[in-house]
């Protein structure tokens, strides 16, 4: 048996939002029923750097699928011409523990994140939503956006704000063109044009201080908050926690590093203001929007489960296309 090596420029083009969206809403909805096993993310804090590691093992034993990510999150990183964060995924055959593949998570992260904001607004946000908020112009804005065109087609608009101005023109001028037809792309000169109006606000900042304010926002509007993905980070004004239907991707990680995390270590909120996770109203367990005027907020930290089925995806069509180098990696004896 040998190991197949794929490169993270062999995975551009290879997934299709769509599919992706499909497999990470089944493994949500698989975790919520019980049949997965997922620990929670073990972190390795840089200090010094401002950096952190982690590592993500799962196994979905229904779909024969078992992964471990190790992934870094550097904001420093810009400034040095490198990703944020860059990853990689071991892709393990359940039967036996070989590892069948080795692959660059980056991309992989990039697309199972989007789709997890997909499907938290399929089941969140209001049916008619189309005026579309971004916070933040990254790498990770460009998945949200594709999985939101995914969901929703046809869009009004787009306001796009970024503490760099010109990367926000950047993202606007690029999404202009690939989603011609599709909506009016803008960048605004702050948070709060971005906000005022918009049926579904994305956040995938790094900020570790709010960047929405409670009174920007009126009702109905849905929030899929991308950038908390670690202890100290938040996004969002507390107080809009306050008085919307929070929904995480996973109560433990949630609690120590997603939006809410902040606001549970200093009493604002408590557990019992959690309405459910995302896979419990994937699977029917508990109720999504319920009202037009409901505000509504997925916390997403990013499960092991999404990288799973994504990398699985990602092995498959790898195969079926040649791609990739397959390479004797592991002693058999």
């Amino acid at each position: 048996m040998k190991t197949l090596l794929v490169r993270g420029e062999e995975l551009k083009g290879l997934l299709m939002i769509n599919e992706v969206i499909e497999r990470v809403e089944e493994a949500f909805r698989l975790k919520a029923l019980g049949k997965v096993q997922m620990p929670a993310k073990i972190y390795l804090f840089y200090s010094k750097y401002g950096g952190d590691l982690r590592c993500m093992p799962s196994y979905i034993e229904d779909l024969e699928v078992s992964t471990v990510k190790v992934v870094n999150s550097h904001p420093k990183n810009v400034e040095k011409g490198l990703r944020t964060v860059m990853s990689t995924v071991i892709l393990v055959d359940p039967e036996t523990g070989f590892p069948l593949a080795i692959m660059d998570g980056g991309h992989i992260t990039d697309l199972r994140t989007g789709a997890a904001g997909g499907v938290a607004a399929k089941y969140l946000a209001r049916k008619d939503s189309k005026v579309i908020g971004m916070i933040g112009a990254g790498r990770q804005a460009r998945t949200q956006l594709a999985a939101l065109t995914t969901i929703y087609g046809k869009l009004e608009a787009v306001r796009v704000y970024d503490i760099s101005r010109e990367r926000a023109q950047s993202f606007v001028e690029e999404m202009g063109k690939l989603y011609s037809g599709v909506a009016n792309f803008k960048a605004v000169d702050s948070a709060e044009e971005a906000v005022k109006g918009a049926d579904i606000v994305v956040t995938a900042t790094p900020s570790r201080q709010p960047i929405v304010k409670d009174e920007w926002v009126g009702p109905g509007t849905h929030f899929n908050c991308i950038g908390a993905d670690a202890p100290g980070k938040e996004e969002l004004d507390p107080m809009i926690l306050k008085r919307a239907k929070i929904v995480v991707d996973d109560m433990e990680q949630a609690i120590h590093s997603g939006e809410v995390n902040v606001p549970l270590s200093k009493g604002l909120l408590s557990e019992k203001d959690i309405h459910a996770e995302i896979g419990e109203v994937v699977a029917g367990l508990k109720p999504g929007r319920e009202s037009e005027s409901e505000i509504t907020v997925f916390c997403s930290t990013g499960l092991a489960v999404q990288d799973a089925v994504t990398a699985k995806l990602a092995y498959e069509k790898a195969k079926e296309k040649g791609l990739g180098l397959y390479m004797e990696l592991v002693l058999y004896r």
